[in-house]
């Protein structure tokens, strides 16, 4: 776990307008002075990802959330009262705090208060907001441990704040809390019965949306072996085939077929557990890749409770990559 003096130096890191990768609850975020417009560019361009793609600004309390965002409704002021510090964001109207590089030229701000204990004491030694994404290259597979960001980004981060291993192991949902109806614009560590149960009402879930949020890409969370979604009783035979035709092939296991044998390169095994799927669902992909899979098979889980977040990236990391 971080050091005081490491959090200290994290934040004179920030202040200096340099970058830290700092843990939260979800996955490691790369980031920088929320109010640094020339940081926060570097941000993008360490990561490869499109100036468009808003980023989300981490915030201390729910006190704070007038600081930085506009005409906050009273649902979005429920949802912070209940959800935070925890996995969800909110995209609200932008306060003139936050530079348009943040947002990606739009009049709206994501933000959140994470739910771990170095982040939050990052935010308290900095003292502002915290503009970051996932601290990894652009479409490719989240981090979830120090190690993880390391090993993707090297030196182009000049703090690697480690804080152990991230608990959610998926990133936020992303609420839209622009209109009087919200609905769920990325599915994540806070579900979407939790939300129901708080607003007592449905809630839509958009793949797509006229608001531009992190994770809507066709192709996200991607390891470099091809992922291709099968029916949970067809893993078995279709790992055997795809092998038998020269392929490296991983497979993540479903529960229902556990302990089965599998003639395959590298075999995972899907915890029952929702909660231990989502927590080591970007470390499976990783494994995979490292142990020279070139094709991983997997199905979808139930999409209720933290299933939906797992189907959502699942589905992402599966999507046509850029030069399909």
């Amino acid at each position: 776990m971080a050091r005081a003096s490491d959090i200290d130096k994290a934040a004179g890191v920030l202040r200096a307008g340099d970058l830290v990768a700092f843990p939260t609850e979800t996955v490691y975020g790369l980031g920088a002075n929320a109010e640094d417009s020339a940081a926060v560019a570097r941000v993008f361009q360490v990561k490869g990802r499109p100036p468009s793609h808003p980023l989300i600004v981490h915030i201390g309390d729910a006190q704070q959330l007038n600081d930085w965002a506009e005409d906050v409704p009273a649902t979005a002021r429920l949802l912070a009262e209940r959800f935070w510090p925890g996995p969800l964001t909110l995209v609200l109207r932008r306060g003139r705090r936050v530079p348009l590089e943040a947002t990606g030229g739009l009049e709206t701000v994501a933000v959140r208060v994470p739910g771990h204990p170095v982040a939050l004491a990052l935010l308290s030694a900095f003292g502002g907001g915290i503009a970051a994404p996932s601290a990894n290259r652009f479409g490719s597979v989240s981090p979830t441990t120090a190690d993880h960001v390391r090993a993707e980004l090297g030196d182009t981060v000049d703090f690697v704040l480690d804080g152990g291993p991230c608990e959610v192991g998926v990133e936020s949902t992303i609420v839209d809390a622009t209109s009087a109806t919200p609905s769920v614009l990325r599915p994540g560590g806070v579900t979407r019965e939790d939300l129901q149960a708080i607003l007592g009402c449905p809630l839509a879930v958009h793949s797509t949306s006229r608001v531009r949020v992190p994770g809507q890409h066709p192709s996200h969370y991607a390891p470099r072996a091809r992922l291709v979604l099968v029916e949970p009783e067809k893993v078995v035979a279709e790992a055997e085939l795809a092998q038998e035709r020269g392929r490296q092939v991983g497979v993540f296991l479903p529960p229902a077929f556990a302990g089965a044998a599998v003639k395959a390169h590298a075999v995972v095994a899907v915890p029952a557990s929702m909660a231990a799927y989502a927590r080591g669902l970007y470390g499976f992909l990783r494994e995979l890749d490292q142990r020279g899979c070139d094709l991983i098979l997997a199905s979808l889980p139930t999409e209720e409770g933290l299933g939906l977040a797992i189907a959502n990236r699942l589905r992402r990391a599966a999507g046509p990559r850029p030069a399909e």
